[in-house]
């Protein structure tokens, strides 16, 4: 008995730390997992006001918005090609916007005559109207009422601006989101993907790493454990390599380099997943890529932005 009422007492003074020691690890979670859904938000780095100032150019672009398909808004900047021709989605990474793809959607714009369009992903740009970020889990589906707006789209006759052809650059996050929407619609004619992660929880983890600053293998799977409760069920994680080989045969270019760490060999590491490897195409050891340097100019930002545009060019058309 003694016994039993020294542990009991014992039991009962170290209660409350233990308590505290709980609720201060859920407050810890609740941070970081409300850090890595909103990430860091910064001005533009360009407009088409300022680059119209830059470049001289009287660029027609246009703030447009639109309805994803669970009923949040969603916004872009759209520049309007040729009429009939095809349309080409340009999707960032994690924590940029879409004025980091600005100047290459022009550039392809120039060549092609394609209609452009840059969505923000949610949680990304000033003031996002859906804040938080779904590591590609919904970032999908807004994709697909992405191609809903560019269908609803009308030319200077009344038919439709765009054929019903269309290709998508994404970065990272936006790559991830691309393979996803592309296995459910079979219009995605050309994908090119850069720094393609191999699931959502890849992305999480990077997310949380440059958060905290901790690469921790427990911190990462209780912030896991946290972005699924804070999801409340409905979080997913699918793999990019079955999402690969669910592909319908688009025509896929497949960029990597030096400057984007572990995403290099993720990307290679996918690209062996197509079933038809015939229609895919590789360059996985440039100096630049589309993750670490979006503003790139000169001759480096010449030489990544030119193959790109080739790719369109050839298996879009």
């Amino acid at each position: 008995m003694p016994r039993r009422r020294f542990g009991k007492k014992l039991f009962k003074s170290f209660l409350p730390i233990l308590l505290v020691l709980v609720l201060a690890c859920v407050v810890a979670l609740a941070s970081i997992v409300h850090g890595i859904t909103r990430p860091p938000r910064q001005p533009y780095l360009v407009t088409p006001q300022s680059f119209a100032q830059i470049s001289g150019s009287a660029l027609k672009v246009t703030d447009e918005s639109w309805r994803n398909r669970d009923g949040t808004a969603a916004r872009g900047w759209l520049l309007r090609g040729t009429e009939g021709a095809p349309a080409v989605v340009f999707l960032h990474r994690y924590g940029g916007d879409r004025s980091w793809l600005f100047n290459l959607g022009i550039k392809l714009n120039e060549a092609t005559g394609f209609t452009i369009l840059w969505p923000d992903l949610r949680g990304h740009g000033l003031n996002p109207p859906a804040t938080a970020s779904t590591f590609g889990m919904k970032e999908g589906e807004d994709l697909l009422a992405a191609l809903d707006f560019l269908r609803g789209l009308k030319g200077s006759n009344r038919d439709r601006l765009t054929a019903d052809a269309f290709g998508v650059y994404g970065v990272e996050l936006g790559a991830y989101a691309a393979m996803r929407a592309a296995v459910q619609d079979s219009t995605f004619r050309v994908l090119v993907l850069d720094s393609v992660p191999r699931s959502s929880d890849e992305l999480m983890n990077a997310g949380v790493s440059r958060h905290i600053g901790v690469s921790n293998n427990t911190v990462l799977a209780l912030a896991r454990f946290a972005t699924k409760v804070y999801f409340m069920g409905h979080y997913q994680n699918g793999s990019s390599c079955q999402m690969a080989n669910d592909l319908k045969n688009p025509r896929v270019l497949l960029l990597g380099g030096v400057d984007d760490g572990y995403l290099r060999d993720s990307t290679a590491a996918v690209q062996r997943c197509f079933q038809n490897q015939r229609n895919i195409e590789a360059k996985l050891d440039l100096p630049l890529t589309g993750f670490n340097s979006p503003s790139a100019t000169g001759e480096q930002g010449e030489g990544y932005d030119r193959p790109v545009i080739d790719f369109f060019l050839k298996n879009l058309q």
